[in-house]
Order: structure tokens, then sequence, then C-alpha cells
């Protein structure tokens, strides 16, 4: 991940009235050794041979060539700028983003897992610009994941960036490796959480979260 490093976001030592000094937009960019579409569909094709399933067909002729466009669309997340704003009146309530989409990819099968996350967060100094949050998720679900790690990821980049008072990352999802094969338990979804300063440490706030998150 390529990160340009924003304006400190931090008060002038010593002066606790310092204004806080313009931001620019910290441009997020996933770093990868290259898409090779080529070698891509060649393994496709062999993939598919192996399991003894012929490409000769006019259907299936293409198929390596769009199984290998589709997991490259699959691991490249769009680039974005996490724009954040000066919060300038003081806004201390929770922030909370629900149901934002997520598409990923288990590591485990390669198989797809889909769902939805509620991202939430107490401001800081900074509050961050509401689509945002959907971006986060999408940029580390963009990859081979699994559901634990990408909640967390989410919630410490989250804190780690926007030097919030509190982070809430509640991720709900099914995963086909397990409604479509194995133990085939259709309609099961999994939930993780992960919860980060005052979210954490504070009985309310918690509950004031989840509560706004539907989950309970």
């Amino acid at each position: 991940m390529t990160q340009h490093p924003p304006t400190a976001l931090h008060l002038a030592p010593g002066d606790p009235d310092a204004p806080i000094p313009a931001q620019a937009a910290l441009r997020v960019v996933q770093e990868n050794d290259g898409i090779d579409l080529v070698a891509a569909e060649r393994a496709a094709g062999q993939f598919l041979q192996a399991l003894g399933i012929s490409t000769a067909s006019e259907s299936l002729h293409g198929t390596p060539g769009r199984m290998a466009r589709a997991y490259a669309e699959l691991f490249s997340p769009r680039p974005f700028d996490l724009t954040t704003f000066p919060n300038d009146e003081g806004y201390d309530e929770l922030v909370l983003a629900r149901s934002i989409p997520v598409r990923s990819v288990c590591e485990h099968h390669l198989l797809p897992f889909v769902g939805t996350a509620h991202v939430g967060y107490l401001p800081g100094r900074r509050i961050l610009g509401l689509s945002k949050l959907a971006r986060v998720v999408e940029h580390f679900a963009c990859r081979p994941q699994v559901q634990e790690r990408l909640t967390k990821q989410v919630a410490d980049w989250l804190q780690t960036q926007l030097e919030p008072k509190g982070v809430g990352v509640v991720m709900e999802a099914e995963h086909t490796c397990m409604t479509l094969r194995g133990v085939q338990a259709t309609g099961s979804s999994t939930l993780t959480s992960t919860l980060l300063g005052t979210l954490r440490s504070d009985a309310r706030s918690r509950s004031e979260f989840l509560a706004l998150a539907g989950l309970t």
C-alpha cells in the first residue's frame, strides 16, 4: 500500500489553542508486482483441464480469460483519497455508516464471501468524508482474506490514520467456502467485530454503537 503522508494532525507543542493545520488528502494506492493476465489465463485453462473440464466448446473457450479478468478485478482495489476535515464544531457523538457492502475472497479456498460492514468512530480533531469508510472497507477486502483479519485491519487503519476517540467495525458475511462445499451450511453467516478506544473501554459507548448498528 502506498500512502503519501499528510500534514501532521497534532497541535504545536505547548500551545493547546493552536489552530489545526490544513491537511492534504492521503492518497491510498495498493501496490502489487503487476498483473499478468496472459499468464493467468494460461494457468486458468490448465487448471480447468486438470479438473477434467474441456474448454474446447464455444461456450467455454473464453472461460479461462474471463476467470483471469474476474480474479484480477477482485484483487485490485481502486485508489482513493482519504479526505478529512477539521472538526470545527467539536462534534463528539458517534458517526456510523451501516450496511457497507463487503466483497472478498477466502484465502483458504479462493471462494467469495459477501456481506455487510458497519463502521463507526467517535471523532477527535478531524472528521472523515463519509464515503471513505466504504472505500477503506473495499481497499482491505480486495485481496485473499479471512474475515477476522479484514475486520481488524479496517479498524486499526482508521484508528491510526484518523486518530479518533474510538473505532468500531462489525462485519457479517456468508462464506461460500462454507455454504457451497464441505459442510454445505446454506444460509449461515459469520459475525466478527473489532472495537477500539472508547468504544471498547466505555460500556455506554459500546452499547450505543451496537444498538445503532442494529446488533442489539
